[in-house]
């Protein structure tokens, strides 16, 4: 029985984080004892309405080169060696495939506190919608040369691709974002990115993928072509609205 004036009542301390400083409203997370899970990232309003277009274009023009060089058979980039092995493996289209794996990377990256935004969400399901829509009236070319236009024509499509989408600053893809949750653990982001890409061609190769001149090719000429394409297509960046789960 209280026989005194009543106690005060405790100060509960919760940090509050916002984004009001980016942008000027009133979007707040409580951040309590256990790590937040940073999952989605949103420009302004204006911001989405200007960079949204060149993001899926972009995504458009990688499913489009992704085709080609998949109907090229003369061998393809590490992560579709492991897409077409799986498709070989179970029946389902490696457009589809391409969908469940960049699902299936949010399972690894999310837990991780990276950050995906609209474009990592569009990334998973445009370009696999499109390399299904494309491969199904597209035929394998007979004529050698033909085949090896695909292959380049298909690579360079590939780089103009992500030079707009990367540009457009909308989210990275989920691949990448499992690699960048990882390094940021501290290792290094090179012998991360080469460890992944090593496992999944390896894996992939096991499972009937094709591995070839193709997949030489295209290691060794998407960085530079990325690089160069997206200091002519990136957008100036902005600072991210992030929604926070607990």
């Amino acid at each position: 029985m209280q026989t005194g004036p009543p106690s005060p009542p405790q100060a509960t301390h919760v940090a509050i984080t916002s984004t009001t400083g980016n942008y000027g409203r009133g979007v707040t997370a409580q951040r309590y004892r256990q790590a937040p899970v940073r999952f989605l990232q949103t420009p302004p309003a204006t911001e989405v309405g200007r960079r949204l277009p060149r993001l899926l274009l972009g995504l458009v023009i990688c499913g489009v080169g992704l085709a080609l060089i998949i109907r090229a058979d003369l061998g393809l980039d590490s992560w579709n060696v492991l897409h077409q092995g799986i498709e070989g493996q179970t029946g389902v289209s490696i457009g589809m495939v391409t969908i469940l794996v960049g699902f299936a990377m949010f399972a690894i990256s999310l837990p991780l506190g990276e950050q995906i935004g609209v474009g990592t969400i569009l990334n998973v399901l445009l370009i696999g919608t499109t390399i299904d829509l494309v491969l199904w009236p597209l035929d394998e070319p007979e004529n050698t040369a033909l085949r090896w236009a695909f292959l380049v024509g298909g690579t360079l499509l590939f780089a103009v691709g992500s030079g707009f989408y990367i540009g457009a600053g909308l989210g990275p893809g989920p691949r990448d974002g499992v690699m960048t949750s990882l390094a940021a653990r501290g290792l290094s982001v090179g012998v991360v990115r080469t460890g992944i890409e090593i496992v999944v061609l390896a894996v992939g190769w096991l499972l009937g993928g094709s591995v070839g001149v193709g997949t030489v090719l295209f290691a060794l000429a998407i960085g530079p072509l990325v690089a160069f394409f997206l200091r002519r297509l990136s957008l100036e960046p902005v600072a991210p609205t992030t929604l926070e789960a607990y």
